[in-house]
């Protein structure tokens, strides 16, 4: 009798632990494929950011004026979908990547995943979806990113950036300078009150553990490979081009 409930017990014990072994790994399974469908959506983020900067940069209408804010330049906070209006009853909202610019190797940083959002854009009839590009010209600029959230036009100042053949932004003032693209045109901006938040989630997702901004950006604790096209688009668009000059007039004729 003694041998018989042994044998019981034992053979109970090794159901339980193969369950427990059965629902452990199903439970890894799970969390991996949770983790893996986050940097796929994360990275689409980068893959369409990335498009928006190589559009903006082809533009000569924009391209040239965000090159003059080249040398003073922190970083690029690029936002490739904002939707607007009917979507979230007159409010607006859309996720984003910053890229910041090292000052000593002149190279850009690992992206950062922030959300952009307000109710307060007005009523809207119907909806848009915009892109959006802003230029941080400071340090003060800069370091609102680092903290959890920050309010534009409150923490900080912004001014949107002049568009047109031949546009330029010397002299403009503003901690960040914003341009934005609906339907394949330059529009307006106003995004006065719209909050910046950090998106712990989707960096956790596309770096695979907990990072804040400085972890990222001053630690360069963690990096990505996938990211590389965009900080190609990026530096490209950056680059300082000389702008044409007209020709230089000579007795005798023109000569370039």
């Amino acid at each position: 009798m003694t041998s018989v409930l042994s044998s019981s017990l034992l053979t109970t014990l090794r159901l339980a632990l193969m369950a427990a072994v059965v629902s452990g790994t199903m439970g890894l399974v799970s969390s991996t494929s949770a983790e893996a469908a986050g940097a796929v959506e994360q990275q689409q983020l980068i893959d369409k950011a990335t498009l928006t900067v190589d559009a903006f940069a082809a533009d000569p209408s924009v391209g040239g004026g965000i090159r003059d804010l080249k040398s003073g330049a922190k970083g690029i906070f690029i936002v490739p979908q904002f939707l607007r209006g009917a979507f979230v009853f007159g409010g607006a909202g859309g996720s984003g990547v910053l890229i910041v610019r090292d000052e000593k190797t002149k190279k850009w940083s690992e992206p950062v995943f922030y959300t952009i959002g307000s109710a307060s854009f007005g009523l809207q009839i119907g909806g848009d979806v915009s892109e959006m590009i802003f230029v941080i010209r400071n340090q003060k600029g800069l370091e609102e990113f680092y903290r959890s959230e920050f309010k534009l036009g409150g923490d900080v100042s912004m001014t949107v950036g002049p568009t047109g053949e031949g546009a330029s932004a010397k002299g403009i003032a503003g901690d960040l300078v914003g341009y934005a693209k609906k339907k394949g045109a330059f529009a307006g901006m106003s995004v006065d009150g719209a909050v910046i938040a950090v998106s712990d989630e989707s960096n956790h997702a596309y770096y695979g553990k907990p990072v804040r901004p400085t972890d990222i950006i001053l630690k360069q604790a963690v990096s990505n490979p996938k990211s590389a096209e965009l900080k190609n688009a990026v530096d490209k668009l950056m680059k300082e081009h000389s702008r044409p000059q007209a020709p230089r007039l000579h007795r005798g004729g023109l000569h370039g």
